[in-house]
């Protein structure tokens, strides 16, 4: 069966690029309510390729009210076997301009709806979530990264918080002592329902800035846009690289 890999932008992603051939663009309706933004169906180096915009088109859904079990549900209805979720992140041990590629999350988000197993279903199913990111696929992309001559840092750690305000220094440090290298508030719960959904996952998480606490310097948005802007192309090369190692 061929690969169909989906592609979830985060901050500073709203697209990719020119090898990305579009077919069609769709907004399902999930039994989860709506999906962020519509889903892009095309081909990106020889591969079936779906694109999401998690925060929707104008970047206007904050992390904690993103419907993740409507997006994942979504693209598991278009048979996605893969998913490379793409995440603006802090810093506590690599700093701006890093990309990391983690292969551990701890989860300190509350509130969100989490699982499928709701309830609803006849039995409760419970998954293996011991390595959260497929190694798999983290091989694929840490492979297209040495081909490329992208430096990549393929260890970490991600802290998700529930956002959208940022953390304190007191809560960096306890993060930082539970063993977290990177801080974001889109990981989860999107990587335990694409396990739910049997389907395989990885993150490439750009840094944008250190956490708080961790340099003494006053947190500069403009630099973060600046930051976003300039590595985004990396990372859509990354992406493109990736997707041509696909199996058809």
């Amino acid at each position: 069966m061929s690969e169909i890999y989906a592609v979830i932008g985060g901050s500073g992603l709203y697209g990719l690029d020119q090898d990305f051939r579009v077919e069609s663009s769709q907004k399902p309706n999930t039994p989860y309510g709506d999906v962020s933004s519509d889903l892009i169906v095309g081909e990106m180096r020889g591969c079936r390729t779906v694109f999401l915009t998690r925060h929707g088109e104008s970047h206007h859904i904050p992390p904690h009210k993103i419907n993740y079990r409507a997006n994942l549900w979504a693209l598991h209805e278009l048979e996605v076997s893969h998913i490379i979720a793409v995440n603006a992140v802090g810093g506590i041990d690599y700093g701006p301009h890093s990309l990391v590629l983690p292969d551990q999350i701890i989860d300190y988000t509350s509130d969100r709806c989490h699982t499928f197993f709701d309830g609803e279903a006849s039995e409760v199913g419970h998954i293996d979530f011991s390595l959260p990111y497929s190694q798999s696929l983290r091989e694929k992309i840490i492979s297209a990264g040495q081909a490329q001559g992208i430096d990549l840092i393929t260890h970490g750690t991600y802290g998700c918080t529930n956002g959208p305000r940022l953390e304190t220094s007191a809560e960096i440090q306890k993060m930082q002592s539970d063993g977290c290298h990177i801080i974001g508030m889109t990981g989860m719960p999107e990587a335990a329902l694409a396990r739910e959904l049997d389907i395989e996952y990885a993150a490439i998480t750009m840094v944008v800035n250190w956490c708080s606490g961790i340099t003494g310097s006053v947190l500069d948005l403009d630099e973060i846009r600046q930051i976003l802007d300039s590595g985004m192309d990396t990372v859509i090369q990354l992406i493109s690289a990736t997707l041509a190692q696909a199996d058809r």
